[in-house]
């Protein structure tokens, strides 16, 4: 008696421990980005010489082929840092990076909670990641769609297969004292 429906090579035992640690790095690799981005929007504001380093090399490459445009975007980028309006957005950053490091490290420890975590964040940011591809379409923003809806199909057969069997309560022993 034959299982009515094959199960995919993909989910059997060797390769989904294998596609799962993959996903794992996946999440960690996303989640040092985006440290490395929550420090830098919250610390460039303290550290001027940045700004400095990024005039004098726009000054002697950039400027003399895009001036007017590269000194726009370098005023643009100084008011903004100026009004202190990237700490909600670098905060948002390093929040999310503990978030894929939480998923990420779960999920290679092969514990259940992170799959389920992981699976519930990455399906919350597919309906913006649609939202990005339609008004702004690029072959980055389809790659990265395509590798989220994988990750959430993925988890979600896995978590399906691999029902969490709760332990049957034991009867309680009885001991005889004399």
């Amino acid at each position: 008696m034959r299982d009515p429906k094959p199960e995919p090579a993909i989910l059997r035992r060797p390769k989904r421990v294998r596609y799962l640690k993959l996903i794992a790095l996946f999440k960690i690799l996303k989640g040092l980005l985006a440290l490395a981005l929550g420090f830098s929007l919250l610390f460039l504001n303290s550290r001027t010489y940045w700004l400095d380093a990024i005039s004098d090399w726009t000054a002697d490459e950039l400027l003399l082929f895009h001036g007017k445009v590269v000194l726009y975007l370098l005023n643009k980028l100084q008011a903004v840092l100026a009004n202190g309006q990237l700490r909600a957005p670098g905060l948002l950053a390093l929040f999310y990076s503990a978030v894929l490091f939480t998923e990420g490290i779960g999920v290679y420890l092969q514990k259940r909670w992170a799959e389920f975590l992981m699976v519930f964040a990455t399906a919350a940011l597919i309906p913006l990641e649609l939202r990005h591809v339609y008004h702004r379409p690029s072959i980055s923003g389809f790659v990265i769609l395509a590798v989220n809806c994988f990750i959430v199909w993925f988890l979600y057969r896995v978590l399906k297969r691999e029902k969490h069997h709760v332990p049957a309560a034991l009867a309680p022993e009885v001991a005889e004292t004399s």
